[in-house]
């Protein structure tokens, strides 16, 4: 495999980063509108939204810190580290945030075409949360040899608490709401 394949171990950081951090912002946003009892339209909207003004700003900032760090190389100045191709960087983190950041929707996707699903979405999107989570520390794990074992299990505790942070944040301001406090 070339030093420059977007599959090349040099990628991962910018999978996981991507893959988690789409993950987690975008099932925060499944969770907040849950605890905020949100229509799952508004979820649609909301996660939409998110997977796509969230993804880019995370593709651009990686471009740029990329750029920023080859810049320092050539400058002579430290940072031996090569980041990568800046695009290519930027491409993985995009790619691994909407691929990844998609899987909290898609009970809420699949609810639309079938009714029967939707009074079960947020625990279907959970469950595909949970897993993906799992699946993002396993492949991290296979790369670096590391225990699988572990790595999955913090990273599924690192997006848990993100998403408990968010589902009490909306049933606290749907609380605050409601009461008029």
């Amino acid at each position: 495999m070339s030093d420059h394949s977007i599959f090349d171990k040099s990628y991962l950081g910018e999978f996981v980063y991507g893959a988690i951090d789409g993950a987690i912002t975008t099932f925060a946003v499944v969770a907040g509108a849950a605890g905020a009892n949100l229509s799952s339209t508004v979820v649609l909207i909301l996660g939409f939204a998110n997977l796509f003004a969230d993804g880019f700003s995370m593709a651009a900032s990686n471009y740029l810190s990329t750029k920023a760090k080859l810049a320092v190389i050539a400058s002579g100045k430290g940072h031996t580290h090569n980041p990568g191709l800046p695009f290519r960087t930027a491409l993985v983190t995009f790619l691994s945030f909407f691929a990844v950041g998609f899987i909290p929707l898609t009970s809420y996707v699949g609810g639309k075409a079938f009714p029967a699903l939707q009074p079960y979405q947020f625990g279907v999107s959970a469950v595909l949360t949970a897993a993906a989570f799992l699946g993002i520390g396993a492949v991290k794990a296979r790369v670096i040899k590391m225990n699988a074992l572990i790595s999955s299990v913090e990273t599924l505790l690192i997006g848990g608490v993100a998403a408990i942070i968010a589902f009490a944040v909306g049933l606290f301001l749907k609380w605050v709401i409601s009461s008029g406090v």
